[in-house]
C-alpha cells in the first residue's frame, strides 16, 4: 500500500535552514508528479512547490526563492530545502503525489516552527 514518512522537521530560529525528507513506498515512485503542501495552525492545508518526474519544478509564490524541491528517484524520495524560514512558514508540512482524482491518503508530516 502507498506510504509516505515525511521527517525533518524542527525548531529553527528565522532565517535558518531545515531539509524535509518524504520517503515513499507502495507506488512507482519515479512516473508521479511530486507535491509538498503545508498545514499552519487554524489554516486550510496549501501548496508549496511541485516536481514532476522529469524533473520540472514550480514553487508558490510564498516560497520562491527561499525553498528548493528536489528528488532522488532511486531512493523513492522527495526533498524540500527550506532557507531563510520565516515565522509565517511555521506548519505541519506534508508530502503527496498528483493523482487523478486526488490522493485520500496522506502521511503523518513533520513539523516546523520558526521561532522570531
Amino acid at each position: 500500500q502507498v506510504q509516505l514518512v515525511e521527517s525533518g522537521g524542527g525548531l529553527v530560529q528565522a532565517g535558518g535552514s531545515l531539509k524535509l525528507a518524504c520517503t515513499a513506498s507502495g507506488f512507482i515512485f519515479s512516473v508521479y508528479t511530486m507535491n509538498w503542501y503545508r498545514q499552519a495552525p487554524g489554516k486550510r492545508r496549501e501548496w508549496v512547490a511541485q516536481i514532476l518526474g522529469d524533473g520540472t519544478i514550480a514553487y508558490a509564490d510564498s516560497v520562491k526563492g527561499r525553498f528548493t524541491i528536489s528528488r532522488d528517484n532511486p531512493r523513492n524520495t522527495l526533498y524540500l530545502q527550506m532557507d531563510s524560514l520565516k515565522p509565517d512558514d511555521t506548519a505541519i508540512y506534508y508530502c503527496n503525489r498528483l493523482t487523478s482524482p486526488p490522493s485520500e491518503y496522506w502521511g503523518r508530516g513533520t513539523q516546523v516552527t520558526v521561532s522570531s
